[in-house]
């Protein structure tokens, strides 16, 4: 129930997390293998692309996801080689991974209908009205902290930033005094619940891959310092 944040001293600290995104933008940003992938061009970048990827002759893995459609990638080159090393079976892998990623589309839209949850958040919406931050519901009051530190850098950034940490503690206080993270949770198990007949198997598949890649993967890297 990531929709909820209740947690007043995570808020206090981090806000909505846009300085944790602000990191993690500059991290993209100056990864060393884009920076080199952008260096160079021609048929030495089509080089590098078909060994990251794969070429035109590489299988390509499909899935169908819920709600309808197909997703489809390479699954060759050196990332196919890596996922394959962590997750052994990548057609399976790849298959239940977009499946568990996908099924939001189905009981979310019926979560968020729940007279329950409704009420629930009713009633956290009537407490930031009383704090100050009109919102109808967490989505809104997070979009509406973070668009105000988007793209805004030193000074500028940590004004916005004092006003995102405001309404972050304000929304996880209202979270907490209505029960709406418990309730949402509930519902979301719930409804969850009554998918587990068609795609059980596959998110029990898509747990056991995913904690055995992490082994693997801890096992390669090693303990991280600190």
């Amino acid at each position: 129930m990531g929709y909820v944040q209740d947690d007043v001293t995570w808020a206090r600290e981090y806000g909505y997390g846009s300085r944790i995104d602000a990191k993690a933008t500059w991290a993209r940003t100056h990864d060393p293998n884009g920076g080199y992938r952008r260096s160079i061009s021609g048929e030495r970048g089509r080089a590098y692309d078909q060994a990251l990827d794969g070429g035109p002759d590489t299988p390509v893995l499909t899935a169908r996801i819920p709600g309808g459609g197909t997703i489809r990638r390479r699954a060759g080159g050196c990332a196919g080689e890596a996922q394959r090393l962590l997750y052994g079976d990548l057609t399976t892998w790849f298959r239940v991974d977009k499946i568990a990623s996908n099924l939001r589309v189905i009981y979310v839209p019926r979560m968020m209908a729940d007279q329950r949850f409704r009420a629930a958040l009713r009633l956290w919406s009537a407490c930031m009205h009383r704090a100050g931050h009109p919102y109808a519901d967490p989505g809104r009051a997070r979009e509406a902290a973070q668009r105000q530190t988007r793209e805004r850098t030193g000074r500028a950034f940590e004004r916005a930033f004092k006003a995102e940490t405001e309404i972050a503690v304000a929304d996880a206080k209202c979270a907490l005094s209505t029960s709406l993270k418990s309730v949402g949770r509930e519902r979301e198990t719930y409804y969850l619940g009554k998918l587990t007949g068609e795609y059980g198997e596959d998110l029990d598949t898509y747990r056991r891959l995913r904690w055995t890649a992490l082994a693997r993967a801890q096992g390669l890297v090693g303990p991280r310092p600190g």
